[in-house]
Parts: C-alpha cells; sequence; structure tokens
C-alpha cells in the first residue's frame, strides 16, 4: 500500500513543525515516518506547502491516508491495511486514516477503531512518551539481530543491551535493568559514562567523558552530548558537549548548549508548568510537573546560560548573558534577559552554511528557502523586539 502521512494542526506543534513535518518528530529510537515504514515500504508525507520541496509527496492511484500525529502499533496496522477504498477509521470522533485516491475526507464511510491509539497531541508528548517509545523501537531494531561485542572494560547490567557495528564504549556502566539501551552504528561512548535504560544512541554520535544519562533519552544522529540528561530528545545534528542539567526537554537540530547550560525542568512552587503555544498565543498548562526547554532547530546558547522552567525557543534563536531569558524566545531572536533584537537573516545564513559544512553538508537553497518562510511567518513574534 501506498501510505501518506498528513499533517494537521500544525500551529499546534510550532517551533519543531516550523522546519519539518509532524511525522519527522523523532519519538524513541525512530520518527514517527520511520515507525510506519517498518509496517509499509511507501511512506511519504503532506505538509505545509513551504516544506514540500525537501519533504514531497508520492501520489499513487490507491492511497492510505494516515494523520501523522497518530503512533503505529500492530493492532492499529490490522485496522488500516483493512480498509476499503472510500472507507476512513476514526477514534473518539477523530480521523486517523482513510483510503482514497486523493485528499478528500468528505463522503466516506466511517468505521470506527476498536485498538487503542496512541497520538502525540502537544508536544511534550514527545519525551512523555519516549521511555515507552524506545522499548517498542528496540524490539523491532534488534529482532534476529546479534548485537556486537563489546569491550571488557565496560560494565554491563541487564540483558536488553545491543550495540551495532563500529561503536566504541570504554570504561562505562550500562544499566539496563529499567529498559534497553540501544547504542547506534559508528558511535562512542567515551569513558567514566553511566547510561541507564531505556535510552537510544544513534548513529555517529558520541557521549563524552563521565557523562551521566538517565533514562528516557534519546540521542540522534550526528549529535555530541555530555554532563547530566533525563528524559530528553535531541532530535539530530545537535550538541550539548560540556557539563550542565537537561531534563524533560526536546532539542531540535542544527543546535548548541554552550559549555554550563542549564534548563531547569521543575518549578520552586511545584505547580504544574505552563509553556507558550503558537496556537493559542499564550501559555497553556502542561498539566505535569516536571517539563524544561523545547528547542527548534538552528537555536543556540553560549556558555552558563540558565533556561527557566517550560520555555520555549522558536528557530535561529541565539541565547547569551547571565540570568533567566524570559520564557517564550521568538524565532531569529538575538539576546538574553537583558532584552532582544532581531538576528538579521544574511547572518543567520552564514552561520548556518559554516554549521552544516562541519557535517559535509551543503546549506542549499531549499533549505535556505525553507528559513526564509520560516523567518517570514514568524514576524509577528518578533515585534516586540
Amino acid at each position: 500500500m501506498n501510505i501518506i502521512l498528513f499533517d494537521t494542526n500544525r500551529l499546534n506543534y510550532y517551533p519543531l513543525s516550523l522546519s519539518r513535518p509532524i511525522s519527522f518528530f523523532r519519538v524513541g529510537i525512530l520518527t514517527i515516518k520511520e515507525k510506519w515504514e517498518q509496517y509499509f515500504s511507501s511512506v511519504s508525507v503532506k505538509t505545509d506547502e513551504y516544506l514540500s520541496y525537501k519533504f514531497p509527496i508520492i501520489l499513487k492511484d490507491d492511497n492510505i491516508w494516515i494523520n501523522a500525529k497518530t503512533i503505529p502499533s500492530t493492532d492499529l496496522y490490522t485496522e488500516i491495511n483493512n480498509l476499503r477504498v472510500g472507507e476512513s477509521l476514526e477514534k473518539d470522533g477523530e480521523l486517523i486514516a482513510f483510503r482514497n485516491s486523493n485528499f478528500e475526507k468528505s463522503k466516506l464511510n466511517k468505521i470506527d477503531s476498536n485498538v487503542k491509539i496512541k497520538t502525540i497531541e502537544n508536544l511534550t508528548d514527545i519525551f512523555k512518551f519516549n521511555s515507552e517509545e524506545i522499548n517498542i523501537d528496540f524490539k523491532f531494531l534488534t529482532d534476529g539481530k546479534q548485537s556486537n561485542d563489546i569491550d571488557e572494560s565496560n560494565r554491563l547490567l541487564g540483558n536488553e543491551i545491543f550495540i551495532e557495528k563500529g561503536a566504541k564504549i570504554s570504561c562505562s556502566i550500562l544499566n539496563a535493568q529499567d529498559g534497553p539501551i540501544y547504542i547506534g552504528k559508528d558511535t562512542e561512548v567515551m569513558e567514566g559514562s553511566i547510561i541507564k535504560g531505556p535510552f537510544a544512541m544513534l548513529n555517529n554520535s558520541q557521549v563524552k567523558l563521565g557523562s551521566r544519562i538517565y533514562g528516557g533519552t534519546t540521542v540522534g544522529p550526528f549529535s555530541k552530548v555530555a554532563g547530566e540528561i533525563n528524559n530528553s530528545i535531541l532530535f539530530g545534528f545537535s550538541s550539548k558537549a560540556h557539563e550542565g542539567y537537561l531534563g524533560n526537554s526536546i532539542i531540535g537540530e542544527w543546535c548548541n548548549l554552550g559549555a554550563g547550560t542549564n534548563v531547569s525542568n521543575l518549578k520552586n512552587n511545584y505547580e504544574k508548568v505552563k509553556i507558550w503555544n503558537y496556537q493559542t498565543n499564550k501559555f497553556k498548562s502542561t498539566e505535569l510537573q516536571f517539563c524544561g526547554l523545547i528547542m527548534g532547530d538552528h537555536s543556540k546558547s553560549s556558555i552558563n546560560t540558565m533556561f527557566n522552567t517550560g520555555t520555549v525557543v522558536g528557530v535561529g534563536a541565539n541565547i547569551y548573558g547571565s540570568g533567566f531569558p524570559r520564557n517564550f524566545i521568538p524565532s531569529f531572536s538575538w539576546g538574553g534577559a537583558l532584552g532582544f533584537s532581531i538576528y538579521k537573516l544574511n547572518s543567520f545564513f552564514s552561520t548556518a552554511e559554516k554549521v552544516l559544512k562541519r557535517r559535509d553538508i551543503t546549506f542549499n537553497d531549499i533549505e535556505k528557502q525553507i528559513l526564509f518562510n520560516i523567518y517570514n511567518m514568524t514576524k509577528v513574534y518578533r515585534n516586540e523586539l
């Protein structure tokens, strides 16, 4: 079957959805799209037009359209795979999937799902579901495969530890008693690190000397981490390469947290955390007691930056200076606790080109056009700078 994951309510998922379709969110080890590719061979996306050149749709005569915020399961796959042309699958009145040649959702024969369905309703669901999804993805990725050997200098606890080819691990503690540990290809865990599962580390990433990483943490591809991390996700190509605490947080791609950057994930009065929501245009309760930092792509913090509980940083921001900056930092902002100015687009492009070049990736016209669109789309939030 030809599967198309369609975005809905994208504003609710800003700033992470500003630069990617919802199905490219990493939850567990895999992105949502990669999870569906465990079930179907042809999976593409329907998203906003300005992203479509980088994330193209594949249309065929017969298509199954699936709400992109939906996490797959074996039971849900069975229901979706049994859909006939002109039928839709719903759960509690919400559209989950439908089968049609085009993106026409009206005049469909509605079928109610009989299975439990997990969906990403809010950005905080990404770290809320991360431990469980690491467990599920671990089984998919390791089924029928044999782990590579690990150096005898390490201490291993628990059985669910899987090491891919090319991984280097020395003099570290890997504790999989409370959940699996997945170490991807061509990665490195340096000496003195302590890692507690569920944990996932994708290809070409690095855990630096003496790091302490708690469960529910995913380090995406081509990333570097150090210090103390708990229940956080780095989508990929990002660095938290020095000391400092990061908890209950989501970091997009091409981000860098400077040495000594610390994130608060618990309010002093233990109240539920509110974060900025682009859809309501105001702060909205997460109904969670623990919530740290949500940072959009290409944003940076300088040394000793402090982020308050429940801070949302947009795309392309540069944060520096002493004190706590505000809890909502618009895209392409430059500054800190003493105030912000606008990060000029030409200066931002110059930096982004250098950052991508370090990974042998070209900062091409498609990337520039996407970021140009994001710059214009987010002007309204910078009006007060």
